[in-house]
């Protein structure tokens, strides 16, 4: 519950905080396509290493278990047919649970191995499969034989280890996410009460005298060329 808790409150607040970072300013003109999803941030090695180390025995437990269950005689319990029947019950849920659900539960959470969502998921998934398959330990104890009650404790025991260790994995997980999103709030906070840049100034010298302005010079048009006709001479009297 603490966790569910935790998880429950980080997420609206994350949510809203990331919400006001990232809005748009308003603008008159028209909206541009959406762009493409961005990427994930990377996650630290630390983290997938660890993740690694719960889901890869879980896996191995998973599989363990479901061949302990192919190998169960229940119908040669000493009991009666309800409790025969509701054991039946519990092997066909359980099994439909390791074949389809957890594997594609944890298929998400490789893709994105720090989701508060995908991991609270997986836990709780655990956390009921636990009590399904606790049940059914318990009835083999009590009307099964000694081999069958021995390889289902075994599969118990293993996934028991990764519940508690996955539950420690998400606390830790959760106080993370808690810690980026107080940061995420101071640093809107820090945002929104700074103040404005001061408008630009725009200085205008009205001192300088205006230019004079420049006077093309004219041509003035040539006059026409004169032609002179030669007088002929007077003629010598007799």
């Amino acid at each position: 519950m603490i966790l569910q808790n935790i998880f429950l409150r980080s997420l609206p607040c994350l949510s809203a905080v990331l919400a006001a970072m990232l809005a748009p300013a308003p603008s008159n003109a028209q909206a541009a396509p959406s762009a493409a999803p961005t990427a994930q941030p990377p996650v630290a090695y630390t983290s997938v290493n660890q993740l690694n180390g719960i889901l890869t025995p879980l896996q191995q437990t998973a599989q363990s278990i479901l061949t302990d269950l192919s190998k169960m005689r229940i119908e040669k319990w000493k009991t009666d047919s309800t409790n025969k029947q509701q054991a039946l019950a519990n092997v066909s849920s359980i099994q439909r649970n390791l074949q389809d659900a957890l594997p594609d539960m944890i298929a998400q959470l490789n893709n994105s191995p720090e989701d508060l969502a995908a991991s609270f998921k997986l836990y709780r998934n655990l956390d009921a499969l636990y009590d399904v398959f606790g049940s059914l330990v318990e009835s083999a104890g009590a009307f099964g034989n000694k081999e069958e009650f021995q390889s289902l404790s075994n599969d118990m025991n293993g996934l028991e280890s990764a519940r508690r260790t996955f539950g420690e994995r998400m606390q830790k997980l959760a106080a993370s996410k808690e810690d980026e999103l107080t940061h995420l709030r101071a640093q809107v906070k820090t945002l929104s009460a700074a103040p404005p840049p001061p408008p630009k100034k725009i200085v205008v010298d009205d001192t300088e005298p205006p230019k004079k302005p420049v006077k093309k010079k004219t041509t003035k048009p040539k006059p026409p060329a004169t032609t002179t006709t030669p007088t002929p001479p007077n003629p010598s009297p007799n």
